[in-house]
């Protein structure tokens, strides 16, 4: 054995250049710290051993060791740290075309395709980035190859930045996905390569590494002790399901509807069933006080009232927005005409908040946008919306098409008690974001209030999106249907997005008079009253 490691050690020196010191430990993974390179005793032949001592060269010529880790998490460092290894590895063989051969012989057999689990799929990513000519059905596998070839050609393989941006993107996929990932569980699934240390500093870790993945190990962290008292509300499974509806979804490739594609699933909070305790906490973190609220305009007299079906009279400015919305290639409104009315028209507006699980994320001002949601919902609800006859606040999330969850946070019409204050105040985000199936389901719940004005303002932070579907423009496209189904029904939908870039979506989605977008979180309450009231006031 001793022969052999001096063998070994000749062959990195050779590759590498410099001196390596090759020993043998204890365990299942190579380790490589510094100039040494630990082996496992229990390594397969010499061709894995030789495999082991290449890969080891390629992070000693061309990774950079001990980068910071404390930016990312457990998942992020396991992805960065695949994609790295592909990386040195492809600019190693590029030195030495021989060497693939020696990666190539070691791969371990190809993981089941019904496996989805974190390890299948990041073997199943190996595989396609070592072999050019192997295929694979999983999108995510596809695009991490596409992603990386894209980059290698653009930016070269040289440039780890680059690559360290697809490897951020490929982790965040994964998250939307919510595939599974235990760190302690997690061994990198290329046999020939080490447990990536080399790559990480971890600073004060608390955790030591073994012949597990150290890196993952070091960057978790055992859950803080918690009081029984402040326990927090269950997860959504042990929600109550109220009902289940189904809904129809377009499709733009076929252009048509896929008649009860969707189930939007009605539930009731676990935080509804608080205690008064709880309750009267969850009121005193979200005290808030009233917001000045513009006056919607009623009709109190005799007026003309515009965009009407029918009339006496053509309305010009209805007609000037059906020649700019012709323009413009969208649907016009036919609502052309102006005839005499009298008397109030109550108006009902239906606030419809994103519960997606990016609606978590912290800002700018560490407040995330689902606590700067809630505050301007309540501070909607407080001010007793004035000019808004019937306010209702509702919020959706989705986990496929088969669970669209939606929560009736505050139904129409019903004052902002103790117990709708501390069901909104702890209301959580998760999963997707299906934008279309909710929009049919709150159009359809405004069909029941009474004639006169009746809105969905939906608070959203990005394009819609779930978990099942992969082409970025499918679920755009349902959400315009659905907005022009709600249309067709009497009730006009509307959105605010936070999201600078959100353009070009809520555009498509709402048309260009429906929408506003706040660059900046902390400008939603404000938006959220103003566009409530112009809503409320439409006519």
């Amino acid at each position: 054995m001793k022969d052999g490691l001096a063998a070994l050690a000749l062959l990195a020196r050779g590759l590498a250049g410099i001196d390596v010191e090759v020993q043998t430990l204890p365990g299942a993974r190579a380790v490589l710290t510094g100039r040494k390179l630990l082996l496992p005793e229990s390594a397969g032949g010499p061709g894995l051993r030789r495999a082991m001592v290449a890969h080891a060269v390629a992070h000693l010529r061309h990774s950079r060791a001990a980068r910071p880790a404390h930016t990312l998490g457990p998942m992020g460092i396991a992805i960065v740290s695949a994609i790295e290894d592909a990386r040195v590895e492809r600019l190693l063989c590029r030195d030495f075309p021989g060497l693939h051969g020696w990666f190539a012989a070691s791969l371990p057999p190809a993981p089941d395709l019904l496996d989805l689990g974190f390890a299948a799929l990041v073997s199943r990513m190996d595989r396609l980035l070592l072999l050019p000519a192997s295929q694979d059905d999983n999108h995510w596998v596809n695009k991490a190859r596409r992603l990386f070839d894209e980059t290698a050609a653009n930016a070269g393989l040289e440039d780890y930045d680059a690559f360290r941006a697809i490897a951020s993107v490929l982790a965040n996929d994964l998250g939307q996905m919510r595939v599974r990932f235990e760190p302690r569980d997690y061994t990198v699934p290329a046999p020939w390569r080490d447990d990536n240390s080399y790559l990480w500093d971890f600073g004060e870790a608390d955790v030591p590494p073994d012949e597990a993945i150290a890196l993952q190990q070091a960057g978790a962290r055992p859950p803080p002790p918690s009081d029984a008292g402040d326990a927090s509300p269950l997860e959504a499974g042990s929600d109550m399901e109220l009902g289940r509806y189904t809904y129809p979804e377009w499709d733009r490739k076929l252009e048509r509807l896929r008649p009860d594609w969707c189930t939007v699933i009605e539930k009731l909070p676990t935080w509804q069933g608080l205690s008064p305790a709880r309750e009267e906490a969850a009121l005193n973190r979200e005290r808030i006080q009233p917001l000045a609220l513009p006056r919607a305009r009623h009709l109190d007299r005799t007026h003309r009232l515009r965009r009407q079906w029918e009339g006496d009279d053509i309305d010009l400015n209805a007609a000037i927005e059906v020649l700019v919305d012709r323009r413009l290639r969208l649907r016009p409104d036919a609502r052309l005409f102006m005839r005499a009315g009298k008397g109030p028209r109550p108006s009902s507006v239906l606030v419809l908040l994103d519960l997606s699980a990016s609606a978590n994320d912290p800002g700018a001002n560490a407040a995330s946008l689902l606590d700067i949601e809630k505050q301007a919902a309540l501070l909607l609800a407080a001010s007793n919306a004035r000019g808004i006859d019937r306010l209702a606040i509702h919020g959706f999330s989705s986990n496929t098409r088969a669970e669209v969850y939606y929560y009736r946070l505050l139904e129409s019409g019903r004052p902002l008690d103790a117990p709708a204050r501390a069901m909104i105040g702890a209301v959580r985000g998760r999963y997707s974001t299906r934008m279309g199936a909710a929009l049919r389901h709150a159009a359809a719940l405004m069909r029941d209030e009474p004639p006169g004005q009746r809105a969905v303002l939906l608070v959203t932070d990005g394009a819609p999106s779930d978990i099942d579907v992969h082409d970025p423009r499918y679920l755009i496209e349902d959400a315009r249907q659905a907005v022009a189904e709600a249309r067709e029904a009497g009730v006009r939908a509307a959105c605010i997005a936070v999201d600078g870039a959100a353009d070009a979506y809520v555009r498509r989605i709402f048309g260009w008079r429906n929408y506003c977008i706040a660059d900046d979180a902390r400008s939603l309450p404000a938006r959220l009253a103003r566009m409530s009231a112009r809503l409320a006031a439409a006519h």
